[in-house]
């Protein structure tokens, strides 16, 4: 990193008490997200819009830039917008770089996923990255999902927070799907694994899926559920898109007889991939966005799985700082969890003291 340079002695001295503190927050700030490298960047083969994808739905909402690298998705009034994949692919790594809308975005998701919905109507497959809209001031939340053969009743969701505003500049969002285990980044770090297993059954996505990414109107459901709809004064909202990655092979989901084999060299290719392995650099980065920045999880929620999903790994760090339905136990930041618990944990030492006194 370069030098900062700030001002001297006798400017500090003039300088304001709320600056100075303003200043000190800002590195700290830095240095929290400099916490989060996961180690050496991913070497990725960019495309150009039309050479991979081609529009969904609000043809006149989706404008691609003069070079034909990146795309710009709408929502107004009148409609959102959305681009799919040319192909079907059977495994991949499928990544865009993504500035989403900024201001006032309740009830607007932008999304970033891989479905074969279309094909597989009853029994299909899907990995999400989705954004659930934003008040202005408050932190951005997104969430994972995963469905396999239709298990809908089964959503594996996970949300979070982002430690960067994502309206302000690009940052890539990634999903890493092989036969062996999925993974979820935020640029190069990864937030979320799923490993495959036999337990899982056909909950695991294992047909051909299309990568698609929207923008539209979620009001019914997306910001705080669905309490704050989307207010088109407002609009347009713009979600941009570069940096497009689709890296897999190519599969007819509907062939009688597929050849599978025809993908094992991709698929073995992909594995040996800088983003396919989790150094312990990665798994370390991982678990601090995880404690930090993770507030909802499926696999703490026994409300609505008594039993737990094959799947989950529980983690006791992870687990204490939830409660039954999978939420934090305390709103509000990570440290203010950790103080709330501390007090408590003061609070009954102090009871079970008096007790021993009274008796």
């Amino acid at each position: 990193m370069g030098h900062f340079h700030c001002c001297s002695y006798s400017e500090m001295s003039s300088t304001p008490l709320s600056f100075i503190f303003f200043f000190y927050l800002l590195i700290s700030s830095s240095s929290s997200l400099l916490s989060f490298s996961s180690g050496a960047g991913f070497n990725l083969t960019t495309i150009a819009f039309d050479d991979g994808y081609n529009p969904l739905f609000g043809d006149f909402n989706l404008v691609r830039s003069p070079d034909g690298r990146s795309v710009r998705l709408l929502l107004d009034v009148s409609s959102g917008s959305g681009f799919i994949s040319s192909s079907m692919y059977e495994y991949g790594f499928f990544s865009a770089k993504i500035k989403l809308p900024s201001d006032y975005t309740a009830g607007v998701v932008v999304a970033l996923y891989a479905s074969n919905g279309d094909v597989f109507e009853k029994n299909h497959d899907e990995l999400d990255i989705e954004f659930l809209g934003n008040v202005e001031g408050k932190p951005w939340r997104f969430q994972t999902n995963l469905y396999g053969n239709g298990s809908t009743s089964r959503g594996r969701e996970e949300r979070y927070r982002l430690w960067f505003d994502p309206s302000k500049e690009f940052h890539r969002y990634s999903i890493l799907w092989t036969a062996k285990n999925i993974i979820f980044y935020v640029d190069e770090v990864p937030i979320r694994e799923v490993v495959r297993s036999d337990e899982m059954g056909g909950d695991y996505p294992t047909k051909p899926m299309s990568i698609y990414a929207t923008i539209w109107d979620a009001s019914s459901w997306a910001t705080n559920g669905g309490k704050i709809k989307v207010n088109y004064d407002y609009a347009p909202f713009t979600a941009d898109f570069k940096e497009l990655v689709l890296e897999g092979c190519p599969m007819d989901p509907i062939q009688e007889y597929p050849d599978f084999t025809t993908c094992k060299e991709k698929d073995a290719w992909l594995e040996t991939r800088n983003f396919a392995v989790l150094t312990p650099k990665r798994r370390s980065a991982m678990r601090k966005f995880r404690q930090h920045y993770m507030y909802y999880s499926c696999c703490y929620d026994v409300w609505r799985y008594p039993v737990k999903l094959p799947d989950c790994v529980i983690d006791p760090i992870e687990k204490a700082r939830f409660n039954d339905t999978g939420r934090l136990r305390f709103s509000g930041s990570h440290k203010k969890q950790a103080k709330i618990a501390k007090a408590r944990r003061k609070k009954k030492q102090r009871a079970a003291s008096d007790e021993r006194t009274d008796v």
